[in-house]
């Protein structure tokens, strides 16, 4: 059974950057069918994806966020970390990293979040 933590800080900055790690246990980040997610939750608002990285360490990030979102891994360590810089009280939320199974199937992509952390809190207020 995977299993997926979320660490860092849970107060920020205005302008400074927001780090987070997911830690993965029961699974490998390089295994193959699986991108390796963040998503947040503004209070009161819905889950917003914000990037991914796959098991080759190839990136993808939702072009919402403004280019501030990078994704990384530490393959030795089995984690994977979110930076968003330039970050504003509007950034505020309850960060999420996951896991998305994907599969192609008759030409077409299937993909499902199959794993998620418990989420952690970040404020940022000055």
């Amino acid at each position: 059974q995977v299993q997926l933590q979320e660490s860092g800080p849970g107060l920020v900055k205005p302008s400074q950057t927001l780090s987070l790690t997911c830690v993965v246990s029961g699974g490998s980040i390089t295994m193959n069918s699986y991108y390796w997610t963040w998503i947040r939750q503004p209070p009161g608002k819905g889950l917003e994806w914000m990037g991914t990285i796959g098991n080759d360490a190839s990136t993808s990030y939702s072009p919402s966020l403004k280019g501030r979102t990078s994704i990384s891994r530490d393959t030795s360590k089995n984690q994977f970390t979110l930076q968003l810089t330039s970050v504003t009280p509007e950034d505020t939320a309850v960060y999420y990293c996951a896991r998305v199974f994907y599969d192609w199937r008759d030409f077409a992509v299937v993909w499902r979040y199959d794993s998620w952390g418990q989420g952690t809190q970040v404020t940022v207020s000055s």
